[in-house]
């Protein structure tokens, strides 16, 4: 009987285990089901916090109909992006925290194809690697009048970027201190002006992206996020660099 006993106990010991092991495992389906409808949900708010407002978009509604064209908001990073040792309460979960945005893409996300973000009061191209860019601040001028063409444009425009390593490397610090041709400065940062049309040109080696844009600051809120309208005025072909040998075997290495 004790054998009985112990063989029916040890049974029932087991059936209870499994039911348990099963019951857990269930739930943690449930609580993965809840993460992924949470975050869908914070997606949808993210977008909609980053989202300029009616009254922005109802001023541009002829110009927001043309292809390669935009109005986006841009967050300023020292704000919004969580740092790796530190969440602050204002933190947007998107790579980059909202301020930064990829024209041909269409997405605020940071990466690879990322043209323009916002940083301490500075609109800024160029961000990882080789990758670099330029832009110039045209002052309080339509942007709608801004073509490849345009005399304010050509510098930007007929801009060659270098096709080796050390030539990159180069010009990353020639536009990192600025470069004056006639009486405009080209940098690859400049401060924001609220009104101002600058012109940019991204760089982009690795997404082997190589775009002109035209974009102008026309408000700014009031948490230091800036409403602008852009339109891409023209696409390059795709920039390939060659690498130095000592630097590619190097990354290798790692």
């Amino acid at each position: 009987m004790k054998r009985i006993f112990a063989t029916t106990l040890f049974s029932a010991v087991l059936s209870m285990m499994a039911i348990s092991a099963f019951a857990q495992s269930e739930s943690r389906d449930e609580v993965l089901k809840q993460i992924e409808t949470k975050r869908a949900e914070l997606a949808a708010l993210e977008k909609k916090f980053l989202s300029p407002s009616e009254e922005d978009r109802a001023a541009y509604p002829d110009f927001l109909s043309q292809s390669d064209s935009g109005l986006i908001r841009l967050l300023p990073r020292e704000v919004y992006e969580s740092e790796s040792y530190k969440i602050n309460k204002k933190t947007i979960v998107i790579r980059g925290g909202g301020s930064y945005y990829s024209f041909l893409l269409r997405t605020h996300e940071y990466g690879d194809g990322t043209d323009v973000g916002l940083d301490s009061g500075h609109l800024r191209v160029g961000f990882a690697g080789f990758n670099f860019g330029i832009m110039t601040n045209l002052g309080n001028v339509p942007f709608e009048e801004i073509m490849p063409e345009h005399p304010f444009a050509h510098f930007v425009s007929t801009y060659s970027p270098p096709l080796k390593e050390p030539e990159v490397r180069s010009e990353q610090m020639r536009f990192g201190r600025g470069v004056t041709v006639g009486d405009t400065i080209y940098r690859n940062s400049l401060p924001v002006e609220v009104n101002s049309t600058y012109l940019l040109r991204s760089i982009d080696y690795y997404a082997k992206e190589n775009v002109m844009v035209v974009l102008r600051v026309v408000r700014k809120d009031t948490d230091g996020s800036v409403i602008i309208v852009w339109k891409i005025l023209k696409k390059y072909p795709q920039p390939e660099v060659t690498r130095n040998k000592e630097t590619a075997q190097s990354t290798l290495d790692k």
